[in-house]
């Protein structure tokens, strides 16, 4: 059974309040990193959560084709997207990864915790952005790609769907797909507000984001860069 578009469209107004956004610093290598952290909890058990992100077949049905010798030192392609070296592995709890895309290296590490009723997933993605780059499209740059992949898990593990990757991209472009994104967007916005960024420099990287990823301004019944919905 597929996802099929009008269950992504049910699904996105109470998915971006489910989700908890923040940012901060972290040194890499002597170098200040940027964090991008985002979480959801899941009415799944925590061994179901590990097994949906971390095997193959089931990353698969939510994300995309994944290929690669999934283990430890061996090396895993999302197809049409990253890549990256798997770091560490230790069941049920940790996953450490590079993210590597466009010849870009950033790390990402989702930790795992709950029980047999529940289980959060937490991801932090670190990458080494200047700030001059940030200060154009702020955190929406990778922060609505890991809603779109958030939306995606959530769909699968409360209905055991698959998505279609070529349904999915679709829907991305539609007028609901556009909408989730800009609720997305304008969530990390609010996010890099908090973080301390001045609020006029946060809503023009998120109107320029938004841009980046619709082609679009932002409609103005939406808000700045929309309006976060529940």
């Amino acid at each position: 059974m597929d996802i099929n578009s009008s269950e992504l469209t049910e699904k996105t107004g109470a998915q971006i309040g489910a989700v908890t956004r923040r940012l901060s610093r972290r040194e890499v290598d002597g170098e200040s990193g940027r964090v991008v952290t985002i979480s959801q909890t899941y009415p799944t058990s925590q061994a179901d959560l590990w097994n949906a992100v971390t095997t193959g077949d089931r990353i698969s049905r939510w994300l995309m084709p994944i290929t690669g010798d999934l283990k430890v030192g061996g090396h895993y392609q999302l197809e049409g997207n990253a890549g990256g070296e798997i770091l560490e592995c230790v069941e049920p709890h940790t996953l450490d990864v590079t993210w590597e895309y466009g010849g870009d290296v950033s790390w990402v590490t989702a930790r795992l915790t709950g029980d047999e009723n529940s289980a959060t997933l937490e991801v932090e993605h670190t990458a080494l952005v200047d700030d001059a780059d940030w200060k154009q499209f702020g955190p929406g740059a990778v922060g609505i790609g890991w809603d779109s992949m958030f939306l995606g898990l959530a769909l699968h593990l409360t209905s055991g769907a698959s998505m279609d990757p070529a349904e999915a991209m679709a829907w991305m472009e539609s007028p609901d797909g556009i909408r989730f994104m800009t609720r997305s967007n304008d969530a990390w916005r609010e996010a890099n507000i908090a973080a301390g960024e001045k609020k006029a420099d946060a809503d023009a990287a998120a109107a320029r984001c938004l841009a980046a990823y619709t082609g679009v301004g932002p409609d103005p019944a939406e808000g700045v860069a929309g309006d976060v919905a529940g």
